[in-house]
């Protein structure tokens, strides 16, 4: 039987069991309090750290744009641009300055101009070649001009050279114009152009040689209905009107493709 004395001093230990196991309690109580301000030590120092971030990207730009440096890459490309023209005393932006240049173009060996030269420097060049160049011609043109009054030229001094003297020591030239007569009709009938031809024919003949087999071009050469040049083209001379007009058939025929073509040039150039 346990005695009361046992009993107090059993109980005393008990409580004081429990008083260590209380004491124990609330002194490992704090330690969540620790954890909470470390926590928020922690998150402060975020907050600090992300505002320093914040700062250091904000202050700058607003500086620029309180300054008004550019604040984009386009805009401080610009602006260098702009401080080395001034630097440099160059024009202002958006001033443009225009040159020109010249080209010389030399003249070919025998004299003639450039193939590429101008119109008038042709025409120039013709003339003092003594070549009347018709209103309309293009400077491709003028050269087929000038090599054809050449060789009329030479083909008439070749004629010349070939008729024969007289005993008298004069110098007789049979005479190369035709003196046979007839009409444009005839002619144009036994020249062989198909009577549908012959519009195109009267009206390029005559403003050719007004039907003058004998017309002649002082200045190139070229001679009878059609003024063939050169007039030693022309079989017989050239002021037979009848071949004549048959070597003109077929010169309509190669270079514009029938009388009509030929017509339909010469109304548009004022020759042929």
């Amino acid at each position: 039987m346990t005695s009361p004395n046992e009993t107090r001093t059993r109980t005393a230990a008990q409580l004081t069991r429990r008083d260590a196991r209380a004491s124990s309690t609330r002194a490992a109580a704090p330690a969540p309090a620790r954890l909470s301000r470390r926590r928020g030590a922690l998150n402060v120092f975020a907050g600090v750290a992300a505002f320093g971030f914040l700062a250091a990207y904000l202050v700058p730009t607003t500086a620029a744009l309180a300054e008004g440096t550019p604040a984009s890459t386009y805009e401080a490309v610009r602006a260098d641009a702009q401080m080395y023209v001034a630097a440099a005393n160059l024009a202002p932006a958006g001033s443009l300055q225009y040159g020109g240049y010249s080209i010389e173009l030399q003249d070919q060996a025998d004299g003639s101009p450039h193939p590429k030269a101008s119109l008038e420097e042709w025409v120039a060049y013709a003339e003092s070649q003594g070549v009347e160049v018709p209103e309309g011609v293009t400077r491709e043109e003028i050269p087929t001009l000038i090599a054809e009054a050449e060789e009329a030229a030479k083909a008439e001094e070749a004629a010349q050279a070939s008729q024969p003297a007289s005993t008298g020591g004069a110098t007789t030239l049979a005479s190369p114009f035709y003196t046979g007569g007839g009409a444009p009709e005839e002619w144009m009938r036994a020249a062989g152009i198909a009577e549908s031809d012959w519009g195109y024919v009267d009206y390029i003949v005559s403003h050719e040689s007004g039907w003058n087999p004998n017309a002649t071009n002082a200045s190139s050469g070229a001679c009878g209905l059609v003024q063939a040049l050169p007039c030693s083209k022309v079989p017989g001379g050239g002021y037979n009107p009848v071949a004549n007009l048959q070597w003109a058939t077929g010169y309509a025929s190669g270079r514009y493709g029938s009388w009509a073509g030929a017509y339909a040039f010469w109304t548009a150039n004022h020759w042929w």
